[in-house]
């Protein structure tokens, strides 16, 4: 309960008359600057809940005496900038790939249109950059299982790998040599000898001969005779250091036992054709840009 007002011995500042528990509260002040900040900001709230929308009417809000809207102004901004785009993008959907390439204006705004739509829809597995992943192709070279040509890579964003909506996806399916028995354990063994052998690693030698004869009998077709690949049927090629799963002994023997069947979106179901387009001119870039 108050007491006694009174002078603090030690500050000389008047006390409220409080105490608790033998401890005193002094009476000082807010500085009148302070009170008067606060008041101008109150003033200031007070004014711009009736120029301004501010106030939450349910599902709407006041909209202020000024009418004023953010939304509306975001509105105008993306609508002028489309029409800034329209241009570009008129010229994108007509023009061929060589022709977009050709034209160093048209070439950028198609590789920020693509960047952005990548960024968005594709690094999630391809990493940024296109550095890839186990499972996820590189994007960044120029070692390309359906082909590197920004025609080839437009084809393969429309219609995806093995999508199972579109009826003109990149369709290849390897033989599950283990699970079907089409080979024997040991023959993937030495079969998967063989293919490390294309790359000059070492090998066991006789395991090595034997399985030549399995390649030659089972899997040159598609991945050719020195392993070189086929880009028709989306066969890698295995005579480089460049592999999707793993090119250790295990994971090869893994891969020719139970194949591989990754699955890519069709995009041209997803996405609007001229950002297909530019997602296509996009990736082209990210490796040699193969012509």
């Amino acid at each position: 309960m108050p007491t006694k007002v009174e002078k603090d011995s030690l500050s000389g500042v008047d006390t409220t008359g409080h105490e608790w528990d033998g401890i005193q509260e002094l009476n000082n002040p807010l500085p009148k600057w302070w009170l008067y900040v606060f008041y101008v900001c109150v003033a200031f709230s007070l004014g711009y809940w009736v120029l301004y929308p501010a106030i939450p009417l349910g599902k709407s809000y006041t909209g202020g005496i000024l009418g004023y809207s953010q939304r509306d102004v975001v509105l105008a901004d993306i609508a002028t900038a489309r029409a800034a785009q329209g241009a570009y993008r008129a010229k994108i959907d007509k023009a061929s790939f060589e022709q977009i390439e050709a034209d160093p204006d048209l070439l950028s705004f198609a590789i920020a249109g693509g960047r952005s739509a990548f960024a968005e829809n594709c690094s999630a597995c391809h990493g940024a950059g296109g550095a890839g992943g186990k499972g996820y192709p590189t994007l960044a070279d120029d070692d390309w299982l359906w082909g590197g040509k920004a025609d080839d890579i437009h084809t393969t964003l429309l219609h995806g790998i093995r999508s199972p909506v579109d009826g003109d996806t990149r369709l290849s399916e390897m033989p599950k040599f283990g699970v079907d028995k089409l080979l024997t354990a040991v023959q993937i063994d030495e079969v998967a000898e063989y293919v490390l052998s294309f790359t000059g690693r070492d090998t066991n030698k006789a395991a090595s001969k034997n399985g030549e004869a399995v390649f030659t009998e089972n899997c040159v077709a598609c991945h050719g005779e020195k392993g070189e690949g086929m880009r028709e049927v989306g066969a890698p090629r295995l005579n480089d250091n460049i592999w999707l799963y793993g090119g250790d002994k295990k994971t090869l023997v893994e891969t020719i036992t139970y194949a591989r069947a990754g699955v890519m979106p069709a995009w041209g179901s997803r996405l609007d054709p001229i950002t297909v387009k530019q997602l296509a001119v996009y990736v082209h870039t990210l490796g040699g840009g193969e012509k």
